[in-house]
């Protein structure tokens, strides 16, 4: 009696604290920001009685460290992100988009400057190694000016940009929302460009994120959650106001968020030229030295969850 006494309380505990609730659908990492809002929406779309836990990060380099741990079954990345982390060889896949666009290149309000060509001699602020010390380099190329010789560009973390260029710190900086926008409806600041390039890296941004592990062994669960992603995306894009006001409780003002919203692309659906923008990423990465080598870009993007759900959106 005892023994079976003993076995009994260890199958409960099992049950307990190994086993999930029946209830339980997955774990999802994001952002709190309005551009990276959608899992806080899935468990709108996924089956009755799931549920979806969402845990919120200020990178995607802790996002990323908790899927490889296990704690997350799906989370947030910059693309650029991911492919920095594929080319070190870390067993990661993209299998939905997570937004577009976001970037903006700012200029004080009361600047000279007409054009990212009359930048030379000023002083930028940027992140290094992130996707906008990439689309701030992509500009200035383009415009004729040599980053590392006819600007100065300097570091300064995206909280301190506006601060930095109101007191005349910094001529100009490159940053995501809602920053541009901050700076713009405050009145120290201006819009200068927004630095997307159609034949180049576009304006892919963001994606979601899972493990090979999981493809492999729970394809199921991994359709499962990109269909929540994607009727997420698509109900916040039907439904702005929702969408803005769900972003507001973050700490954004509302007015803020309505001044950004035009460059804020919620997205799920990627392609083979999302990819090949990506590729393109991938390249100004390797030439900065951000990455040594390129990753196999066949393995960490698959677009065989999002073709799914787009042929039962069509049906």
């Amino acid at each position: 009696m005892a023994i079976l006494k003993v076995f009994v309380s260890a199958f409960i505990f099992f049950l307990v604290v190994c086993c999930p609730d029946p209830g339980f659908a997955f774990n999802a990492g994001t952002w709190k920001t309005a551009q990276t809002i959608q899992p806080f929406f899935y468990d709108r779309f996924t089956g009755t009685g799931q549920n979806v836990k969402v845990f919120s990060f200020t990178n995607p380099a802790d996002q990323k460290t908790a899927l490889m741990a296990g704690n997350l079954d799906i989370c947030g990345t910059t693309i650029a992100h991911a492919i920095h982390s594929a080319a070190l060889g870390q067993p990661v896949v993209v299998v939905a988009a997570l937004c577009n666009k976001c970037s903006a290149f700012v200029v004080a309000a009361d600047s000279p400057v007409q054009s990212p060509a009359d930048l030379k001699g000023k002083k930028i602020g940027y992140v290094p190694g992130t996707m906008h010390e990439i689309l701030l380099r992509e500009t200035l190329i383009r415009s004729g000016l040599s980053p590392d010789r006819e600007v100065a560009l300097t570091r300064v973390d995206f909280f301190d940009m506006g601060l930095a260029l109101a007191r005349g710190g910094i001529d100009a900086f490159v940053s995501g929302e809602p920053f541009p926008t901050i700076a713009v409806i405050k009145g120290y600041g201006r819009i200068l460009s927004y630095p997307y390039y159609g034949e180049s890296i576009g304006t892919i941004n963001a994606g979601m994120l899972v493990t090979r592990n999981s493809i492999e062994k729970n394809h199921g669960l991994v359709l499962e959650m990109v269909r929540a992603h994607a009727r997420a995306t698509r109900f916040l894009k039907q439904h702005r106001q929702l969408w803005l006001a769900k972003a507001s409780e973050f700490g954004t003002p509302m007015k803020i968020l309505e001044g950004a919203a035009d460059n804020m692309e919620l997205a799920w659906d990627m392609d083979p030229d999302f990819v090949e923008k990506a590729r393109a990423l991938g390249g100004r990465m390797q030439a900065l030295g951000l990455i040594q080598r390129q990753p196999d870009y066949s393995r960490l993007f698959d677009l065989s969850f999002v073709n799914q759900i787009r042929a039962e959106i069509k049906d």
